[in-house]
């Protein structure tokens, strides 16, 4: 005869388990989805500036998103090398990508900004990928678009190391 606690021990194992194997589906699909995506920002990288590398696309498309960021604040939010990442905003300078400005509020450092020449080359670059994105989504309902963004803000929430999380200025509990 089993007792009510070997009954809970073996539920509590089995769902365990089937969490396991659940995660490590997901794990599996994210594998993929990376595979997926690095080949995309080699396309764009090169789409936006032939002979540009994906480390150069992602520094420049994080100055896009963030509009104005210093470099000190972009080595901090992409864990990068100080000096490397020096050198890579030089050359994006110097493809015209990025503007350098005074920072108004700390005369010794100065922002970073995309210009409209960059913006240009960057939807031109994007477009093929957000077309094909748009297609494979337009049998979702928005609402699962949406929940799935969610989620997936949601998940790099709760993985992301606090220091990450309060560098990009997400509230993370003490």
């Amino acid at each position: 005869m089993t007792t009510d606690t070997t009954k809970d021990t073996a539920g509590a194992d089995t769902a365990r388990e089937a969490r396991i194997q659940a995660v490590r589906a997901l794990e599996a699909e994210f594998s993929e989805l990376i595979v997926h995506f690095r080949a995309m920002v080699a396309e764009n990288a090169g789409r936006v500036s032939p002979g540009m590398l994906p480390a150069a696309y992602k520094i420049f498309t994080t100055i896009v998103r963030r509009e104005s960021v210093t470099q000190t604040a972009l080595a901090e939010h992409l864990l990068l090398d100080k000096g490397q990442l020096s050198r890579t905003v030089r050359e994006l300078e110097e493809l015209g990508l990025i503007v350098r400005a005074p920072d108004p509020t700390d005369r010794r450092s100065s922002l970073l900004s995309p210009t409209p020449f960059g913006l240009q080359r960057l939807a031109f670059a994007r477009g093929p990928q957000e077309d094909g994105l748009i297609n494979a989504l337009a049998h979702w309902p928005v609402q699962d678009i949406e929940t799935l963004a969610t989620l997936l803000h949601t998940l790099l929430e709760d993985v992301a190391p606090a220091n990450v999380r309060r560098r990009n200025g997400t509230p993370v509990p003490e």
